[in-house]
């Protein structure tokens, strides 16, 4: 601090700003901390599609590193520590919070050996998952350990996580926060121009739609969503599905939607700009994870009021209900995700009561909310800044 300005110096760091639920968290947090109590920064690998969102926001200071990649890269990873380096000599920041595994890494790390007085985690699910070999899994938890001692305090998206932290001796329960994933509720709780949508998408007004929203990583298993459309058209001809995002297994779930003969009743739309609208044409939004932090498209889904069949996931569990706003799948079960969406389709009664319960107490979800919790938390840890 100086020159008379006694705000609370908080630097942000993520790795990508691509679309994502931890993404949208840190650039709301970034617009929305008070600027009388706080100065902001923010330091992540430009090349995505929100980087513009983050240049358009007022009174943020940006650090852009451009070496700082999802995949691990021994020179580039070492380039890229070394700015983060910098960029905390430039900004001289009282907490330091983190975003995402490589950035969690290289910037509490780098927060350290600089001397920051205040470290804070978030875990939007851990950096080691069950789709990862053995050796490597290994490798990532290792480092999570490591981290942890670079750390003051970890925030959770869910509880789930935050339990499996503690269990694992990652965080001591004192030391770990859960603040929940904060969306626009009010965004989406007023119906959005359904049928816009179905005629920009090119699909019949009364054709039932079933929708996923998430990237086409192994993560979202977004095969299992086409197998699951198969099947469940085999059932219900006249249904349709939209499947929102990209990424690297979108040409594979392209591909298996042909040789399935499903393609002609599914739109890939990239990713899209009207979710509200969409959601207003969604009879079942589905997610087909194999493990997640807590998805921000099944809460949306939900503040819409449109009844979820997903997986039985870490933090999903939290906000599914099975049998009251949708139902839950194992991971991985084709069939019984299949079976879930055609139970919804066909019965209206279920149907109108899951949507009924849908957006009932999603309170905590509230992203405003989310930036209050945290700047008490950046407070309380600095003692700078009178509540």
């Amino acid at each position: 601090m100086g020159g008379g300005d006694d705000r609370v110096r908080v630097l942000l760091v993520i790795t990508r700003l691509e679309l994502g639920g931890a993404q949208r968290v840190v650039l709301h947090t970034a617009a929305n901390l008070d600027r009388r109590r706080f100065a902001v920064a923010l330091a992540w690998g430009p090349g995505d599609l929100l980087d513009d969102e983050a240049r358009r926001i007022d009174d943020l200071e940006l650090f852009p590193v451009k070496t700082l990649v999802r995949p691990v890269a021994p020179v580039s990873d070492i380039r890229a520590f070394s700015s983060l380096r910098t960029a905390l000599r430039s900004f001289s920041p009282d907490v330091v919070h983190t975003h995402s595994s490589k950035a969690g890494i290289l910037g509490r790390l780098a927060a350290r050996r600089e001397g920051v007085s205040s470290v804070v985690h978030t875990v939007h699910g851990f950096g080691f998952t069950p789709l990862q070999k053995a050796p490597l899994r290994f490798v990532f938890k290792t480092a999570e350990r490591v981290m942890a001692r670079c750390t003051d305090h970890f925030v959770t998206v869910s509880e789930s996580d935050r339990r499996r932290g503690v269990d694992m001796g990652l965080f001591a329960a004192e030391r770990v926060t859960v603040f929940r994933a904060g969306i626009d509720l009010e965004k989406f709780r007023v119906a959005g121009d359904g049928n816009a949508v179905r005629r920009r998408l090119g699909i019949p007004e009364d054709a039932p739609l079933v929708t996923q929203i998430g990237n086409f990583k192994p993560q979202k298993a977004p095969l299992d969503f086409v197998r699951m459309a198969a099947a469940v058209q085999d059932r219900c001809a006249e249904a349709f599905f939209v499947m929102v995002g990209d990424g690297p297994l979108r040409g594979a779930a392209e591909e298996l939607a042909r040789a399935l003969g499903v393609s002609d009743h599914m739109v890939f739309c990239g990713w899209w700009d009207d979710i509200p609208g969409l959601l207003a044409a969604t009879k079942v939004s589905v997610l087909s994870s194999r493990h997640e932090g807590l998805p921000c498209s099944v809460v949306e889904s939900l503040a819409a009021g449109v009844p979820v069949v997903a997986t039985a996931v870490d933090g999903t569990v939290e906000v599914v209900r099975s049998g009251v706003n949708g139902f839950l799948a194992p991971a991985g079960d084709v069939a019984a995700l299949a079976e879930s969406v055609c139970v919804i389709l066909g019965d209206a009664e279920t149907r109108a009561a899951f949507a009924d319960a849908a957006s009932r107490g999603l309170e905590d979800f509230d992203r405003d909310l989310m930036v209050r919790q945290q700047e008490d938390l950046y407070r309380w840890m600095c003692c700078r800044v009178p509540s």
